[in-house]
């Protein structure tokens, strides 16, 4: 196997023997070698994947395609009928959230068995105890009975230990849906962390746009059968396609998929189609003021508020899933949303005019400066900010011991939902400081019009009747 291969599935198949009555089990025990009491039933054909290091894959198809068979067999519970799976790495898998827990244990407890399944000596788990505990955020429930658990915080430990402990190869089924929106941007967050260390990730989901936004490459699955490997963006579209179609042109377009396999070309870049984290986006909507030290940013227009919505700040919504860099002579505080006025706000009325604040200190002289903030989904999917100065432009040069606050204005083009911010600081091409997702806000409904989807693009729509003469 290759060095960057870590997964590799060469005529991989699994069979399972299905009997139409319960005493064929008997008699095929009995009279086995004279005669076959059972049919075979392929949850999974033989199949050809390889897989490499860094990689980011979705698995879609329908109920029943053979997705967790697969990776059942990645991850060694089951063995295959045909062929051979290879792996290299260690696996993090959630395959079931609480497989492999014991309901009449503590959470706690439970911590230490499953680490124990995935590797781990005592010592290594009570590293990483407290951050386990941290990530699932469930109190002292983790020292009661893990079946006096909800259904939610028993996702949200499951989750967390499995995330938790450093995998070459992490392997997700079904299990992003789980918890509030701070918990699955946590989640997310962690992910984009485990990816960036070079992982591998397995991720399967009936949530299309999930697997565009998170993978590199997809792989479409049907009764078995791999039928299409390539972009996400281009697999995703064959599988909708599939699903819409009526019965009596599902064979028809499985040829049509099964031909276009073999032109579907494959971008080996990871993240291909995705803003870098550090990218700040063209600026258009966006116009940067800056003071040193504490001072007058100047003043803005007053925004248009939607009659009987108003932007307020919610001090509950927070983001649990900050992280910041080591400052390397310039240090970020001060993080906040504040409308033209100045009221700081993070729930937004869509279309009306906000600022999105920082101040960056200097403990350091910095040449060429420039600041950024990026805007992003639930998922990670970065969706646009600004940077100061614009274009290829910087601040020729920053004193140490100064300080300078940073307001980007905007207008919110977003339509209802949860969002995150990343803001940075670099000088010469090199970051100077980072946080990712900074600061949460929620955008609401607003007013009613024609805008679907995450961005507004201020739709209008008409209809024009044509007169045609019989």
């Amino acid at each position: 196997m290759s060095s960057d291969v870590v997964i590799r599935a060469e005529g991989a198949g699994k069979a399972y023997a299905i009997f139409d009555r319960p005493e064929h089990r008997l008699k095929q025990m009995l009279f086995g070698r004279r005669r076959r009491y059972y049919t075979h039933f392929w949850a999974l054909q033989a199949t050809n994947l390889e897989i490499r290091r860094g990689e980011t894959w979705g698995i879609i198809g329908r109920n029943g395609s053979g997705k967790s068979t697969l990776l059942q067999m990645i991850c060694g519970n089951v063995s295959p009928s045909t062929g051979t799976v290879s792996v290299r790495g260690k696996i993090a898998a959630l395959l079931e959230l609480g497989a492999g827990f014991n309901p009449e244990f503590t959470g706690r407890e439970n911590v230490y068995i499953n680490g124990t399944i995935a590797g781990y000596g005592r010592r290594d788990i009570d590293e990483r105890l407290d951050q386990i505990l941290a990530f699932a955020d469930i109190g002292e429930f983790v020292d009661q009975p893990v079946k006096t658990y909800s259904s939610g915080m028993f996702a949200r430990l499951a989750f967390a230990i499995a995330i938790n402990v450093d995998p070459d190869i992490l392997i997700v089924d079904e299990a992003l849906a789980v918890g509030d929106e701070a918990f699955q941007r946590k989640c997310f967050a962690r992910m984009e962390r485990i990816k960036a260390d070079g992982a591998t990730i397995l991720f399967v989901s009936h949530a299309t746009s999930t697997v565009v936004d998170l993978c590199d490459h997809a792989v479409l699955l049907h009764r078995g059968e791999r039928l299409m490997t390539g972009q996400p963006k281009a697999v995703v579209g064959w599988y909708q396609k599939l699903t819409a179609a009526p019965e009596g042109r599902v064979e028809e377009l499985l040829q049509t998929i099964r031909d276009a396999d073999h032109t579907v070309e494959v971008d080996a870049t990871p993240g291909v189609g995705r803003h870098p984290a550090s990218a700040g986006g063209d600026g258009d909507e966006s116009e940067a003021f800056y003071s040193l030290g504490v001072g007058d940013v100047g003043t803005t227009p007053d925004s248009e508020v939607d009659a009987g919505e108003t932007a307020c700040f919610d001090p509950s919504l927070i983001s649990t899933s900050v992280f910041a860099f080591v400052p390397k002579g310039a240090e970020i505080t001060e993080v906040r949303l504040l409308t033209p006025d100045g009221e700081r706000v993070n729930t937004l009325v869509p279309r009306n005019r906000y600022r999105f604040c920082y101040r960056v200190t200097f403990f350091e002289a910095a040449r060429y400066v420039k600041f950024y903030f990026m805007t992003k989904t639930l998922n990670g999917v970065h969706l646009g900010g600004g940077t100061f100065p614009s274009g290829v432009e910087t601040l020729p040069s920053v004193e140490a011991g100064h300080s300078i606050d940073v307001h980007f204005e905007f207008r919110c083009a977003l339509r209802g939902g949860t969002y995150f911010v990343n803001c940075g600081v670099a000088a010469g091409g090199e970051l100077l400081h980072r946080i990712l997702d900074a600061l949460a806000f929620r955008v609401g409904r607003g007013a009613v019009h024609s805008a679907i989807g995450t961005v507004d693009f201020d739709v209008s729509a008409e209809l024009r009747h044509l007169h045609v003469e019989v």
